[in-house]
């Protein structure tokens, strides 16, 4: 059957957009055949990276709008052929537990009838698993418009995941048209990309660290690469791999100086070998017979062992190597060869945390292949070799390892040469890090390689040893450090071939974040149908007032500290994030109207306090296929869902679905109105809960049966533009996000009576 591939966007003609003015809008490709399955497809409308937590889970998604058009009437067990072509192309889909809860739920709803969206957003996730983009999360549900649906899924990259949910489109239509369809070169591809686009593995397991349930501190990723921020505002760090904000520019530059360095350990009693740097073959040839033979050559400057050769002897080896070094680093450097293995050691703020043995690396000849094909097929089918960063261990290639070169030479072998049958060959002597050895280190050897990161000034340092029993002290058999580097790799820890995976992620977490240090500042989100702007204005003048510097993201624009930074609406996902990336700001209040949750999700994860004013359901109606009060409630209620345990929700007593929304609350609940006598706010006094309200005509703070009288409304000064019943609610919410943050009553008094007066001060 012939296929026919169009471009469709959101303004085809055959289904016009039912929600413009929809941000992040992409174009996808339908597949449609020339005969009867013209009209059986999946276009997809609409995609949306909602990049913080959102209506659909704390984490972000790739959210898509697609029409099945006529295949809404043909679930999948009435197209023949399909279950059986889908499963053959993704076996492991029966992993999928589906709403069945079971493995193999998923397979029985194929086989059920199921339709094409559910099974998209399935075949979306599998392929992202398969690309190395673990993560189970997605829905698909119907919108009142028959045929088109939200499909949801975890969105690891938004680019990497557009690219999947394009390739799962095609692959489920392939299969429903019974066309070929090569899933292991898509599988390929969005590997690729998630290599070119994620976090690398040791920025990654440190950022899993902190995210982890036991520590929860946010993160903020600040550039295409591994630039990480944990925490918010002042309380935030950040790392670059296993560098930190801590790790000097100049102990960096030490670390990568390996003579300068070797310098500044022996002035403190640490053990290194000896040498110095030389300037010729023959200078090197001198330095080998002044330090004793053998020795070792190696750059100054470069790291993952290139252009190091070790024990040598002859002087025709030592000039060669010297030129092997000398092409890959500034200097070289000439010392004396340490018998033993080389250890890497990791040292996180001044403790050894992890340890690794390198191992040699041989290959056996069988008489028949070259080594350059030995190696190949002996040494780069280790799985754990790769050049991507996700890989512990490098894949060989000699064209590219001239020091390997040089090694085989010295054993009478070249990358052509056939070894005999059962001869091993040494192919590396150094670099390959592979057996966890960190219970049995030495005390002493451990204090050593701590002083080592210290002399040279990194909090996390990676240091190179090589001793014959990393269980006995140093100086009983003439081990020495080799070298201390910054930004170490974590990989080797994480995956050794031998012994047990060390946290080391969550040691630098530790570190830079003691216990009961959770990087977090106070944040407080409005959200509702009116009123937000008004009260998160105030709020921050009444925080500022306490004494924090305080960053505002509302729809009057974007403010520090009460200096207006951008005019216009900036209640949105980057003006939020730009105020947590402030290591300025102490305190942040942001609005977030019901549109913002839907199509960005929040700037930040978790916050101290969520405001909900007054909500108008009519209002959100028509836009994002939002048409009944339970979908308003369940986009507003995300506010709610994000309050920390031991935050506060300040809700509207008046407004019944604000009210609704007080269970959802992790932490506090304060309820705030405009009438003591409201059955909703006298209940929640009755069970020692908190309130603001109003009563004889001034603002009451109550808890329990306890109640105190803050400002008198006559003195607040008010609008005339603005329903002053509005006006009121605006007040007793931002004086109740206050009162929930721990600013003292004589403050928030000073605050409500001062803030029209500091608004005019400040335009």
């Amino acid at each position: 059957m012939g296929v026919t591939r169009i471009l469709l966007s959101k303004f085809d003609v055959r289904r016009p957009c039912q929600n413009a003015g929809i941000k992040n809008c992409t174009m996808g490709y339908g597949i449609i055949s020339n005969h009867d399955m013209k009209k059986k497809y999946i276009e997809i409308l609409q995609t949306m990276h909602l990049r913080g937590p959102n209506i659909w889970t704390y984490r972000p998604v790739f959210e898509a709008w697609v029409d099945i058009g006529e295949l809404e009437d043909f679930p999948s067990n009435t197209l023949p052929g399909f279950n059986e072509r889908l499963t053959a192309w993704l076996p492991s889909l029966i992993e999928h537990r589906c709403s069945e809860g079971t493995r193999g739920g998923f397979l029985l709803r194929l086989q059920e009838g199921t339709w094409p969206a559910h099974i998209l957003e399935h075949v979306t996730l599998e392929l992202q698993n398969l690309a190395g983009m673990a993560g189970g999360f997605g829905r698909a549900r119907s919108t009142a418009i028959r045929g088109v649906y939200k499909v949801v899924v975890r969105a690891w990259h938004p680019e990497a995941t557009r690219a999947a949910l394009l390739a799962g489109r095609d692959l489920v239509m392939a299969a429903i048209l019974d066309q070929p369809y090569d899933v292991a070169a898509v599988v390929s591809h969005l590997r690729d990309l998630a290599d070119d686009l994620l976090l690398g593995p040791s920025t990654a397991c440190i950022v899993d660290a902190a995210t982890a349930k036991d520590r929860r501190i946010p993160f903020i990723r600040l550039s295409e690469g591994n630039l990480v921020q944990l925490g918010y505002g002042a309380k935030s760090r950040r790392i670059w791999t296993a560098e930190t904000d801590s790790t000097g520019a100049i102990a960096e530059g030490i670390s990568r100086d390996k003579d300068l360095t070797k310098s500044l350990l022996k002035s403190c009693g640490v053990p290194v070998p000896e040498g110095r740097v030389v300037e010729s073959p023959a200078d090197a040839w001198e330095a080998a017979q002044e330090i004793g033979l053998p020795i070792v050559v190696k750059p100054s400057d470069a790291n993952h062992g290139r252009g190091v050769s070790l024990e040598l002897s002859s002087q025709s080896d030592i000039e060669a190597a010297y030129q092997v070094a000398d092409a890959e680093g500034t200097e070289v450097i000439v010392e004396r060869f340490i018998p033993g293995a080389e250890h890497r050691l990791l040292v996180v703020g001044g403790k050894l945390v992890a340890a690794a043995r390198g191992d040699s690396v041989w290959i056996e000849g069988d008489g028949r292949a070259t080594v350059a094909e030995l190696i190949d097929s002996q040494i780069n089918t280790d799985p754990r070799r790769g050049a991507a960063e996700q890989f512990p261990l490098d894949t060989i290639v000699l064209e590219r390892q001239p020091s390997t070169c040089l090694l085989l030479e010295r054993q009478g072998m070249s990358a052509v040469a056939v070894p005999a049958s059962g001869q091993r060959v040494l192919i590396e002597r150094n670099g390959n890090m592979a057996e966890d050895i960190t219970e049995k280190v030495h005390p002493s050897v451990a204090a050593t390689v701590a002083l080592a990161a210290r002399v040279i000034g990194l909090d996390i340092a990676g240091v190179d040893l090589v001793a014959e029993d990393i269980s006995r002290p140093l100086s009983d058999q003439g081990g020495a450090i080799v070298e201390v580097n910054a930004g170490p790799g974590l990989l080797m820890h994480l995956k050794p071939a031998n012994g047990e995976a060390r946290p080391v992620g969550r040691a630098i977490v530790d570190y830079l974040f003691p216990q009961g240090e959770s990087g977090r500042i106070p944040v407080v989100g409005v959200t509702g149908s009116r009123g937000m702007t008004a009260v998160a204005q105030r709020l921050a003048w009444l925080i500022q007032l306490s004494g924090k510097y305080v960053g505002l993201a509302c729809g009057n624009g974007l403010y520090m500290d009460r200096r207006q930074v951008e005019a216009g609406n900036c209640a949105n996902f980057d003006a939020a994030q730009r105020i947590l990336m402030n290591r300025m700001v102490e305190a942040a209040v942001f609005e977030n109207d019901g549109d913002a949750i839907l199509s960005e999700g929040l700037a930040y994860d978790r916050c101290q306090v969520g405001v909900v004013t007054r909500i108008d359901v009519a209002s959100h109606f028509g836009r994002y296929y939002i048409d009944t009060p339970e979908q308003v409630y369940n986009v507003l209620r995300t506010q709610v869902d994000l309050v920390l345990p031991g935050g506060v929700a300040v809700l509207n007593a008046a407004d019944s679905l604000a009210v609704q929304m007080a269970p959802l609350c992790d932490g506090e609940v304060i309820f705030f109105g405009h009438e003591f006598e409201a059955a909703v706010i006298g209940e929640h006094l009755a069970k020692g809960g908190r309130a603001v309200f109003v009563r004889e005509r001034k603002i009451i703070l109550a808890t329990g049966l306890e109640a105190h009288a803050i400002a008198d409304l006559a003195k607040i000064p008010m609008s005339a533009d603005t329903p002053q019943i509005d006006q009121i609610e605006n007040i007793l919410a931002a004086i109740g996000a206050a009162w929930a943050l721990g600013i003292s009553p004589d403050v928030i008094r000073t605050g409500v009576k001062t803030f029209e007066a500091a608004s005019s001060s400040a335009s």
